[in-house]
C-alpha cells in the first residue's frame, strides 16, 4: 500500500449515485446538507517492521477534530515507497497551515520515552567520567591511610614508607604523554577503560604484593600509576568531542570535582574499613568498584558522537555544530605543537599551579600538627575541608565561565579571568597565614586558598580543548607532566626548606610561582584554536 492509496482512502468521495438499490442508501440530493471543506494533517512514522500513517484534521466550520491511523506492514512485501512519500510530503508543505491546524500531540517516540532516555547523552559521558575520577582518587589516597598499619605489620622504616609512596609517581609520569598520544589516535573510550581496569586490578593486588615482598609492592604501585596516568588525557580527548564550547567549563569542573570528592570519600571510609575488617579490605573493596564502572562504561560510552548509534539526531546536531574535525588523528605534529607560545604558556602555568597545590595537599597535615598544634585525628579531619571547598568552587567557577561565554565574552577573556583567580586567590590567602594566630582562621585561609585554586578548572584545564581540540589528549599529557614534576620537586624541596627555614619561606616560594604563572598566562595564553 503506497501513500497515494492511503490518502485516497481518507479523501471525501464524489457524489456518485448507487448502482445497487436493493439496500436502503442515504440520499445525496440537492436538499442534503452541503459539504464543508476538510483540512487535514498527516504524520508518517517508521516503526521497526511497519509504517504508521496518522491523519487528523477538522472541517473549516470549526467542527470536531477527526483522526485515523493506518498500519502498513512492509515486512511481508519489499516495496519502496520513499519516492511516493517524498512527493506526498512535498505536496503537504504547499498547503497553508494556521495555528489551529498544528498537531497537538508530540511524536509517539518522544512522548513514550522515559526521562532517562531523554537525558542528554553527552552528560551521561560526563557523569561516567566524574565517577572514574572519583574512583581514581579513592584508590590513590587509601594508601596514605593504610600505610600506617602496613608499616607496623611489616616493620617498614620511614625511608621505606617514602619509597612506597613515591613508587606511584614512577608509572604516573611514564604514561602522561603516552596516554595522550594513545587517546588521540585510538579513542578516549578504550584508553580510559584500560586505565580504570588496570589501576583497579593493581589496587586489588596490593595486599598480595605486600605479603610477597617489597619489590613486588613497588611494581604494583608503579602499575597503578600507569593506569591513572592515562586517565586525564583520555578524559580530555573524550570531552573535546562530546561537549560544546558553551558547556566545556561546567563539564570539566564536574569531572575534576570527582577527584576532590574521591579524596574525601577515601579519607572518610578507609579508617572505618581498616578498623572493622583490616587494612586489606580497603584495597579489595575500592578496587572492586572499578570493575563495576568498567562494565557500565563499555556498554554506554563511545569515543565520539559519530560512533553512538543511540544518540538522538537533535543532540548530535548540537554537538557536531561546534565540532572541529571528524577525522581520526594519524600523526602528532610535535614541531607545530611545541612552536606555539600558548602551548608553552599552558605548560608553564600548569607547573606553577601544581607546585602550590601539591605542597598544600601533601604537607597540610604536617602544617596543622606542627603550626596549629592539632593532633593527628584533628589534622586528618580538617584535611577534608579543602577538598570539599574545591569541589564546590570548581563547579561554581565552571558555571560562571560558561555563563560568561554564553553572554558573548570571548573564550580567551574567560580563560584569563578564571585562571587569574586560580593564581592570585591562593597567593593572597597564603600571604595572610603569617599574620594569623587563630587556628580556626588559619584553617579558613587554607580552605579559601584551595577554593580559589579550583577556578583553574575553568582556566588552564579547559584550555587544552580550546587551542587544539584534536590533540587535547597530547596537550594535557604534556602540561600534566610538568604539573607532576612540580609536585615531585615541590614536595621534596619543601622538606629541605623546612629543615633550613620556616613555613613562611615555603609559602613565599609558592606565592612567587603563582605570580609568575599569572604574568605568563595573561601574556601568552589564548582561547582560540591555534592547531587544526
Amino acid at each position: 500500500m503506497n501513500a497515494r492509496a492511503l490518502l485516497y482512502s481518507f479523501s471525501p468521495k464524489p457524489n456518485i449515485p448507487p448502482t445497487d438499490t436493493s439496500a436502503p442508501k442515504r440520499s445525496f440530493g440537492s436538499d442534503s446538507r452541503p459539504q464543508t471543506r476538510f483540512r487535514f494533517r498527516v504524520q508518517i512514522q517508521n516503526r521497526e517492521h511497519y509504517w504508521v500513517l496518522r491523519v487528523s484534521g477538522r472541517d473549516s466550520g470549526g467542527g470536531k477534530r477527526r483522526g485515523g491511523k493506518v498500519f502498513a506492514d512492509v515486512k511481508s512485501e519489499a516495496y519502496d515507497i520513499s519516492e511516493s512519500v517524498d512527493k506526498f510530503e512535498k505536496g503537504l508543505n504547499d498547503v497553508p497551515s494556521g495555528k489551529e491546524e498544528e498537531l497537538e500531540e508530540e511524536p509517539l517516540a518522544v512522548a513514550e520515552a522515559s526521562w532517562l532516555e531523554l537525558f542528554p547523552k553527552r552528560w551521561v559521558i560526563v557523569v561516567l567520567c566524574f565517577s572514574a575520577f572519583l574512583l581514581c582518587n579513592m584508590d590513590r589516597v587509601n594508601m596514605s591511610i593504610a600505610i600506617l598499619p602496613m608499616s607496623a605489620e611489616y616493620n617498614w622504616n620511614p625511608g621505606t614508607v617514602g619509597l612506597i609512596q613515591s613508587s606511584f609517581f614512577w608509572g604516573y609520569l611514564l604514561t602522561q604523554i603516552a596516554g595522550g598520544i594513545w587517546a588521540d589516535t585510538v579513542g578516549g573510550k578504550q584508553v580510559l577503560a584500560f586505565g580504570v581496569i588496570w589501576w583497579s586490578i593493581a589496587t586489588i593486588l596490593t595486599p598480595v604484593a605486600a605479603k610477597v615482598g617489597l619489590p613486588f609492592l613497588l611494581v604494583v604501585r608503579a602499575f597503578m600509576g600507569i593506569g591513572e596516568g592515562v586517565a586525564m588525557p583520555a578524559m580530555n580527548n573524550i570531552l573535546s568531542k562530546w561537549i560544546p564550547v558553551a558547556e566545556r567549563s561546567r563539564s570539566l569542573a564536574l569531572v575534576y570535582s570527582g577527584m576532590y570528592l574521591g579524596s574525601v570519600t577515601g579519607l572518610a571510609f578507609s579508617p572505618f574499613l581498616i578498623h572493622q575488617f583490616g587494612w586489606p579490605s580497603v584495597f579489595y573493596s575500592f578496587g572492586s568498584l572499578g570493575t563495576v564502572w568498567f562494565a557500565v562504561w563499555i556498554s554506554k560510552a563511545h569515543s565520539s558522537p559519530l560512533e553512538d548509534p543511540e544518540l538522538r539526531p537533535a543532540e548530535k546536531k548540537l554537538i557536531l555544530a561546534s565540532s572541529v574535525s571528524k577525522e581520526p588523528v594519524k600523526e602528532i605534529p610535535w614541531k607545530l605543537i611545541l612552536s606555539k607560545a600558548p602551548v608553552w604558556a599552558l605548560i608553564v602555568s600548569h607547573f606553577c599551579h601544581n607546585w602550590g597545590t601539591f605542597i598544600l595537599l601533601t604537607w597540610m597535615p604536617t602544617y596543622y600538627n606542627q603550626v596549629l598544634k592539632f593532633n593527628l585525628t584533628e589534622s586528618g579531619l580538617f584535611c577534608v575541608l579543602p577538598w570539599l571547598t574545591m569541589a564546590f568552587s570548581a563547579n561554581l567557577g565552571g558555571w560562571i565561565a560558561d555563563t560568561l561565554v554564553s553572554k558573548g565574552f570571548s573564550v580567551t577573556t574567560v580563560r584569563k579571568i578564571m585562571q587569574t583567580i586560580g593564581f592570585l586567590g591562593p597567593a593572597f590567602f597564603l600571604t595572610q597565614l603569617s599574620h594569623i594566630n587563630s587556628p580556626a582562621m588559619a584553617v579558613l585561609c587554607m580552605a579559601c586558598s584551595q577554593g580559589t585554586d579550583a577556578f583553574s578548572q575553568s582556566g588552564l584545564y579547559s584550555n587544552h580543548q580550546d587551542i587544539a581540540p584534536r590533540y587535547s589528549g597530547v596537550l594535557l599529557g604534556l602540561s600534566n607532566t610538568a604539573g607532576v614534576l612540580a609536585g615531585v620537586f615541590g614536595t621534596a624541596s619543601t622538606g629541605y626548606i623546612l629543615q633550613h627555614g620556616s613555613w613562611d619561606d615555603v609559602f613565599k616560594v609558592s606565592v612567587g610561582l603563582y605570580l609568575f604563572g599569572t604574568v605568563v598566562w595573561n601574556l601568552f595564553s589564548t582561547g582560540e584554536k591555534i592547531i587544526n
